[in-house]
């Protein structure tokens, strides 16, 4: 009797979508008398929205081998894709790929086609598409979609499809692949699909969304994920991707606290559970740190990432210089590039995209222009092949800083501004008021005080908004009142002529900026041109005299 009431439980918390009552009935009623192959399925299933993944594999093999045993094989095989899938998603690929030849072999004596075939050319075709043979996964996934169609599987339908609009971004059809992604969010919004594979559909989709920088589609599916999350309180699967979706967007968005503390919750419902998603859930929580100001705190979250397999960069390198340790951000920056770059992908790579912007920064701190000229202008090429706004405002910023780096000012503000108007549309705070320093610092080379005051002080209410602490103590920091010629002088060179001003050769200037002699000689040049000087006397008389040492 006690069995018979805990399976009714069960069964009926299942319904309800009241995830952990359905486990723990479901549970019960199997010690006291193991369950049958349809109830052991869905204990399973629980399990895995409750997160316990390894429970919910042990449970649908022995959902598996019953319905072998009872000669119910389509059934079994589609068991057999969820063990394949829920495996290869776990990092477990080699026994994913058991379960695979296991699940092909059980149905390959089966006369004509059926839907089940599918499942397995989707698994095969993911196969394939991690391994970079797009080409064959997309012939894969379009053949699974037939039989889809033929056998009106909707659950076959949108995995299939969800999985060929991947295969045509990862072979830049962007326009083709977005719209199948865009297709099978219907199946999951309409409600055609189990919660399982909602789930992975979200995820995948948004994730996708993120690689290819369209930040509004993935803004969109992610409040959409959100209020399905929501509406399952019990759910543990999936809520804690959707965590960290969340957190990335408010802080593109300027809401920082918020971000925080969605990312703290991810890491603790990621604990104990996938390496890899909790080492991204530590790296965000440790990018806010950083932007904040805790670099300390930072430092150990990008360990902790890192500790989890996940590649903290290139978060680790942008704190080195954040600390100034010049000389181990562009060791660790180089480094990243370097790797990234040697991708079988290249720069069609997410690692390569996320590394330019910051490479670029960093090579300007240390007057390094060549190489950050070069990255910027392959980020240009990327933004205009990708044609997103986000890579499109990037790639104008840095082509600006590397102009203003190089003493163009005028020229600078062209793709400055325009970097500017794409940030505002996109209402990223943070990365907007960033691009008006070096506006303002732009028009302050130009002379015109008024207009950079403008953009300096907007920015600054920005950074205090926000709580960009360090930001807004550098802005401080190199935002004194200078007149005359001393207007005209960038931050770097500023630096240079105070050391001048204090007696110190090229090459302890070189070694104390962590810069080569040939720049230390040509910032001397340009502040011997912009002060109208002949001399390092003359230019260390000006220092003192307007107070710059």
């Amino acid at each position: 009797m006690a069995n018979i009431r805990a399976l009714e439980e069960g069964r009926n918390s299942f319904a309800r979508r009241e995830w952990r009552k359905a486990f723990a009935s479901l549970s019960k009623a199997d010690s006291d008398s193991p369950l049958g192959a349809s109830d052991l399925e869905q204990l399973g299933n629980a399990a895995y929205l409750i997160g316990k993944d390894d429970e919910a594999i042990a449970t649908w093999t022995r959902a598996y081998n019953a319905l072998v045993e009872q000669g119910k094989c389509l059934h079994a095989a589609r068991l057999g894709f969820w063990l394949c899938l829920g495996l290869m998603l776990g990092g477990k690929g080699a026994q994913s790929s058991g379960w695979l030849s296991k699940t092909q072999r059980l149905i390959s004596s089966k006369q004509g086609e059926c839907a089940e075939h599918g499942f397995m050319l989707v698994v095969s075709g993911l196969f394939a598409m991690f391994e970079g043979d797009c080409t064959w996964s997309c012939s894969s996934f379009e053949k699974a979609t037939s039989l889809a169609q033929r056998f009106g599987d909707a659950e076959l339908l949108a995995v299939s499809i969800l999985s060929r609009g991947q295969a045509l971004i990862q072979m830049q059809r962007v326009d083709e692949g977005v719209v199948l992604l865009d297709e099978a969010m219907v199946a999951v919004t309409s409600g055609q699909v189990s919660p399982i594979m909602a789930g992975i559909i979200y995820c995948a989709v948004i994730l996708t969304c993120e690689r290819i920088y369209d930040l509004q589609r993935a803004h969109e599916w992610t409040v959409a994920l959100d209020e399905w999350c929501g509406s399952q309180p019990e759910l543990v699967a999936f809520r804690g991707q959707c965590l960290v979706h969340r957190s990335e967007l408010m802080q593109f968005r300027g809401d920082w606290p918020k971000a925080l503390e969605e990312a703290k919750r991810a890491c603790d419902l990621l604990s104990g559970r996938s390496e890899q998603l909790a080492g991204r859930a530590l790296y965000q929580k440790a990018e806010l740190h950083r932007l904040s100001g805790d670099l300390e705190r930072a430092d150990e979250v990008y360990r902790e990432a890192g500790a989890k397999g996940f590649e903290p960069q290139p978060g680790v390198s942008l704190l080195r210089l954040a600390q100034g340790d010049v000389k181990a951000a562009t060791a660790s920056i180089r480094r990243v590039e370097n790797e990234a770059g040697s991708q079988q992908m290249s720069w069609e790579g997410v690692q390569r995209i996320k590394v330019l912007g910051p490479f670029v920064e960093i090579m300007l701190a240390t007057d390094d222009l060549e190489p950050a000229r070069a990255a910027a202008d392959e980020l240009a090429n990327i933004a205009t092949a990708m044609d997103t706004p986000f890579l499109k405002a990037t790639a104008a910023q840095m082509i600006g800083a590397v102009l203003l780096a190089g003493d163009n000012p005028e020229q600078a503000l062209v793709p400055l501004r325009e970097a500017w108007t794409l940030w505002q549309k996109l209402e990223a705070p943070y990365d907007s008021a960033r691009v008006r320093v070096l506006i303002g610092r732009a028009c302050e080379r130009l002379g015109d005080g008024d207009t950079a005051k403008t953009h300096l002080n907007a920015a600054a209410s920005v950074f205090e908004r926000l709580g960009a602490a360090p930001e807004l103590a550098c802005l401080q920091a190199s935002d004194q009142p200078h007149r005359g010629p001393a207007a005209l002088l960038s931050g770097r060179e500023r630096q240079v002529l105070a050391l001048v001003a204090s007696g110190k050769s090229n090459r302890q200037i070189a070694a104390d900026l962590g810069i080569s002699e040939h720049t230390v000689a040509r910032h001397i040049s340009n502040i011997f041109n912009k002060l109208g000087v002949m001399s390092r006397t003359a230019a260390s008389a000006f220092a003192f005299k307007n107070d710059l040492v």
